[in-house]
């Protein structure tokens, strides 16, 4: 290139590229996105911290509130209790977790589809079922309290065995993922090598799938840390965060002292996702393009041996399901075991009948619409919008953020945020919307990143070509990107509507009595000792969940074949 060319060229001024009309139409709805997550979830996150700052009056008194907490045994107790009693079960079920998701990818064991679909059971099911369940198994008037060796279920023994069964699935499923991702040939390598079977477990096996270990690791913990239904049913008087926040706001009105064991229970969580994120984010891809699947080879003694292992796991989830269902047919446990429907007569219970259950149905469709669309709108906006990184990135910050939120702690916030008078968003309070609100918010990050998998997957040629052919961006969405993206736009409203069935920690601050839902019928009904009532309700959103669930898979069936035929292209 010439001098003359040279002086040329730096004459020219570097000018920014001219934003079209689409991006400003693009970050206008990444504008109104920022505005709902603000709202949704930072404005009540710092009012709540505010709260706990603050005396009845309002006034600021700095730590004062910490203070009476950390100075107040039985208070402070609840933080020991609740985090050795989940580090305990997190390894409990990390353990069997690990052996039965070995079992399905590493053996040729039998029955295989049959474990998967008995481990997805818990799913289905709010956490109080188990809680429900042990009850009928091992109470006072148990059918098995023999085996507890006159020790109580209602406590550390409960809550460990029922925090254990809910959370199974989801660390099943990390577990499964983890050690399904592996290369054939290091395994060749070291029968080569004549390595034995122990070391090849603890040099390739361990190593190859310890980050999703620790991810199972991590989610489980919170899970545990933050769940309140199974030690509200069986914890008895053994306190635990999670139930400490219930009996200052519900039974003693204390707001701030409510909101000083929020912070309290949001600190761990907070810490165990930061660890995760960093973990994840040292996290190398195990195949590469030379990669050999790996086919496990039979082996009589170690199939039987996970067989056995297997077949115990799932009568023990089947026995848990299975008392519920019992229970819920009976007449009066344990003197009349006649079978009857009465129990699902939820009118004559006061637990808030048959309205909550379809309540808990319309404030799913709801989530399940309404939160998809947000969800995955709003990730396309992240990952395809064009400019405006800081934007960008800001919201995709804030959309990770309510997977560190304990349920509990984000529905009190929704309290001290929504309903004040001056808020103009005062009129959701004590409506269907602001449950629906809180339950987008408390699942957002599974579906953003669901979401954001799924749209990296595509090629960004896609909105290269649409933009040089001056083509609306909306029209490219609808027509190119929903298409492409429809399964995982499915699975994310299927995880929203099951989790809107089966939570109560988010909502039971913010029902009135014309939006109570099953779930909290559920708790109230146990409230009430009317358990029989109770065990049918949590067995109706099994029910529905379940059917929800057959739906999904054939609806899916239909659209994907008729979406995604230009694969098979």
């Amino acid at each position: 290139m010439s001098e003359v060319t040279l002086a040329a060229a730096r004459a020219v001024p570097l000018t920014k590229p001219k934003v079209g009309r689409d991006d400003w139409i693009m970050r206008g709805w990444m504008l109104v996105l920022a505005v709902f997550l603000m709202v949704a979830v930072l404005l009540p996150l710092y009012v709540m911290l505010s709260k706990s700052f603050e005396n009845k009056a309002g006034d600021f008194i700095g730590l004062a509130n910490f203070q009476e907490y950390f100075s107040t045994p039985a208070l402070f107790l609840s933080a020991f209790n609740s985090l050795y009693l989940s580090a305990f079960s997190s390894i409990l079920v990390m353990g069997i977790a690990f052996v039965y998701a070995y079992a399905l990818t590493r053996t040729c064991m039998p029955f295989k589809w049959f474990f998967k679909l008995v481990a997805a059971i818990p799913l289905l099911t709010p956490s109080l079922l188990s809680g429900i369940s042990l009850v009928y198994w091992f109470g006072r008037q148990g059918v098995a309290n023999n085996l507890l060796f006159g020790e109580s279920i209602y406590g550390p023994i409960g809550i460990v065995i029922g925090s254990s069964y809910w959370v199974f699935p989801h660390a099943l499923l990390i577990v499964v993922t983890a050690l399904s991702v592996t290369d054939a040939r290091l395994y060749e390598a070291a029968i080569a090598l004549r390595t034995s079977k122990i070391k090849t477990f603890f040099t390739v096996t361990i190593p190859g799938c310890k980050y999703g270990l620790i991810s199972a690791g991590f989610v489980t913990f919170t899970l545990i840390f933050t769940d309140f239904g199974v030690p509200k049913v069986i914890g008895g008087n053994f306190n635990m965060l999670a139930t400490d926040i219930y009996k200052q706001v519900i039974g003693q009105q204390n707001f701030q002292m409510g909101a000083v064991v929020s912070v309290v229970l949001l600190v761990p969580a907070v810490l165990a996702f930061i660890v995760d994120r960093q973990v994840q984010k040292k996290q190398v891809a195990l195949l590469s393009s030379r990669a050999v699947p790996f086919e496990p080879t039979p082996s009589k003694g170690r199939d039987m041996a996970m067989l056995v292992f297997c077949s115990i796991i799932a009568l023990g989830i089947l026995a848990m399901i299975g008392m519920a269902q019992f229970a819920a047919l009976i007449k009066f446990w344990p003197y009349n075991l006649e079978l009857t429907l009465s129990n699902y007569d939820f009118d004559l219970a006061n637990g808030g009948g048959w309205e909550s259950y379809f309540n808990s149905i319309r404030m799913a469709l709801y989530t399940a619409v309404i939160g998809t669309v947000i969800i995955f709108f709003g990730a396309y906006l992240v990952e395809k919008g064009r400019g405006f990184s800081f934007g960008r990135n800001a919201i995709h910050a804030i959309a990770m953020l309510p997977l560190a939120v304990p349920g509990m702690v984000l529905g009190l916030a929704y309290i001290f945020f929504f309903n004040n008078p001056a808020n103009p968003f005062n009129f959701v309070y004590a409506t269907m919307i602001i449950l629906v609100i809180v339950t987008v918010t408390h699942f957002y990050t599974v579906g953003h990143l669901t979401a954001m998998t799924a749209l990296k997957q595509m090629d960004p040629e896609f909105e290269s070509v649409s933009a040089s052919l001056k083509t609306p961006f909306q029209r490219t969405f609808i027509k190119v990107t929903v298409p492409v993206c429809l399964p995982a736009i499915l699975d994310i409203s299927m995880y929203l509507f099951l989790n809107a069935m089966t939570t109560v920690s988010a909502v039971v601050f913010l029902y009135s009595s014309d939006t109570t839902l099953a779930s909290v019928a559920v708790l109230n009904m146990d409230d009430q000792g009317e358990l029989a009532f109770a065990a049918a309700m949590a067995m109706m959103i099994a029910y529905t969940c379940g059917g929800a669930r057959i739906l999904h898979m054939l609806v899916s069936r239909v659209l994907i074949t008729k979406t995604q035929s230009w694969r098979r292209r």
